[in-house]
């Protein structure tokens, strides 16, 4: 990797044109995914962070199953844009999905029950970084990517098409591919009015 993680962090930006076009092998790809599993800290070491990524026709499936689902949500006359939005996502080399094993949750809260209602909050934000880690990963190597959320609609299809732990729960979604347009542009809010510093 040639970026410090300063300017790999500045430029991960949300990338919604993105393409099949091959950036770095399918093995770096799940070298990535595995090192920021391992590697991404979670509440007392749970390590609850479960981890799918769909290559090929299996990242194609995904943006099918939740085209076909919406479809049945989204009135027919108002769904061209639906439609559109999925063909982009699908239109990538692959999808990240991100799970948190509740099963593991559920044991922090039997075994440690004065913080019990903490650790379901505590597994969402180790989901959140491990999200953050693989995207500035993806991102360093040359793809572009955007985090989605249609969980829990499509929860039981995923869980069905690959057999995965009923105890699973979908996260995210995060499509990547090689960039095929630029981001949107991004402002930030004034800096004065986000961090203090007390000394």
């Amino acid at each position: 990797m040639s970026k410090d993680f300063l300017t790999a962090l500045k430029e991960r930006r949300t990338y919604y044109g993105i393409s099949k076009e091959p950036v770095v092998s399918d093995e770096r790809i799940q070298e990535l995914a595995g090192e920021a599993v391992l590697h991404t800290p979670s509440s007392f070491n749970s390590q609850s962070a479960r981890v799918v990524v769909l290559l090929g026709e299996q990242h194609n499936k995904v943006w099918d199953i939740t085209t076909e689902v919406l479809r049945g949500i989204v009135p027919a006359e108002s769904f061209e844009p639906t439609r559109k939005k999925m063909d982009s996502f699908r239109a990538g080399y692959g999808t990240v999905l991100f799970f948190e094993d509740q099963k593991v949750v559920s044991s922090l809260q039997q075994n440690f029950a004065a913080y019990a209602e903490n650790f379901p909050i505590w597994s969402n934000q180790s989901s959140a970084m491990l999200q953050l880690a693989v995207w500035t990963l993806l991102e360093q190597e040359g793809f572009g990517a955007s985090l989605q959320h249609y969980n829990p609609i499509i929860d039981a299809k995923v869980q069905a098409e690959w057999s995965l732990p009923a105890d699973w729960k979908l996260i995210a979604q995060m499509p990547f591919g090689k960039p095929t347009a630029a981001p949107g542009e991004k402002a930030f809010q004034p800096l004065e009015e986000r961090l203090k510093v007390f000394k």
